[in-house]
C-alpha cells in the first residue's frame, strides 16, 4: 500500500551515488522546503544534475535515501513521483505533431482556452499566431522549425499546463539570445509562481535571489546558505561569484 505524501519537502539524507565507478556525488544531506527556491551552484561536474536526476529517479542512490513528503522516491509509484514534477531541461523534445498538441501534452485533458492561457504566460502566444498555421502549425521532428529559445518557451508552456507542484529547471541559457532570454525568464516567472523551485542557475539574478543555495563540488555540499551569508564566508561560493560577476562587469559595491 503506497504511502500518501505528507507534502513536497524533498530530503537527501546522506546520499551517494557513483557513474560506473567514479563516485559523482558523496554523502550529500539537504532540504528542500516545499515552496521555496534553492538554487544549485558549482563547477562544472560537481554533481548539480545529478541531484535533479536523483529526485526524478532517473538514476537509484548507491545509498542514503532521497525522501519526497517524508517517503522514499523508491516506494512511490513511478506515475505518482513524476505527476508531481516538472522538467525543464536545455534539451527540449517536440514531437512530430502540431504546436497545439504539443502543449497539451503537459496536460491531455486541457481545453483550448486553458492551452492558449499556459502559451501567454510562457510567452509564446505571439510567435505563434504569426506563423501561418499559429496553433496548427507542425512542429518538425525534434523541433526542427523553431528556435531554440521557442522550443524552450513551448516547454515551459507545456510545463505551466501540467502544473505540478515541483520544478526541476536547468537554466542552461548560453546559446540564448538576450530578447529570447529576457522572455524565457518571464515565462520561468509565471511557472514558478507558489511552486518548489530547483534550478541549476547560471544566471546571477536567479542565485542571488534563491531561498538557499546549494553550492557543490566534488560531489559534495561545500557550503549552503542564503547569498548575502555565503558572500560573507568568504569560500568556494564567494570566488565563483566573483569570477561571475567580473565577467559579468558588475560591479559590486561594499
Amino acid at each position: 500500500q503506497p504511502q500518501p505524501l505528507r507534502d513536497t519537502t524533498i530530503e537527501f539524507h546522506n546520499v551517494s551515488f557513483s557513474y560506473d565507478s567514479e563516485t559523482v556525488l558523496d554523502r550529500v544531506s539537504c532540504q528542500i522546503p516545499p515552496g521555496s527556491m534553492t538554487a544549485l551552484v558549482g563547477p562544472s561536474g560537481s554533481g548539480k544534475t545529478t541531484i535533479t536526476n536523483l529526485i526524478a529517479r532517473f538514476w537509484d542512490v548507491n545509498s542514503g535515501t532521497v525522501t519526497l513528503g517524508g517517503v522514499d522516491v523508491r516506494q512511490i509509484p513511478t506515475n505518482i513521483l513524476l505527476s508531481q514534477m516538472t522538467m525543464v531541461f536545455q534539451d527540449v523534445y517536440l514531437f512530430n505533431d502540431t504546436i497545439f498538441e504539443n502543449i497539451r501534452f503537459g496536460n491531455p485533458n486541457a481545453t483550448e482556452a486553458q492551452v492558449m492561457a499556459a502559451a501567454q504566460a510562457a510567452q509564446c502566444h505571439e510567435f505563434i499566431t504569426r506563423l501561418p498555421e499559429g496553433y496548427q502549425t507542425l512542429v518538425g521532428e525534434g523541433g526542427a522549425t523553431l528556435s531554440g529559445g521557442e522550443k524552450q518557451r513551448i516547454s515551459i508552456a507545456r510545463a505551466i499546463l501540467k502544473d505540478a507542484p515541483i520544478i526541476l529547471l536547468d537554466e542552461a541559457t548560453a546559446s540564448i539570445d538576450p530578447e529570447n532570454e529576457r522572455l524565457i525568464q518571464q515565462a520561468i516567472q509565471a511557472l514558478s509562481a507558489q511552486k518548489t523551485l530547483i534550478v541549476i542557475a547560471h544566471r546571477l539574478t536567479t542565485i542571488a535571489a534563491a531561498d538557499q543555495i546549494l553550492v557543490l563540488d566534488q560531489g559534495r555540499v561545500v557550503e549552503q546558505g542564503r547569498h548575502p551569508v555565503l558572500i560573507e564566508q568568504g569560500g568556494l561560493y564567494a570566488r565563483l561569484w566573483d569570477v561571475k560577476a567580473r565577467s559579468h562587469g558588475w560591479k559590486i559595491a561594499a
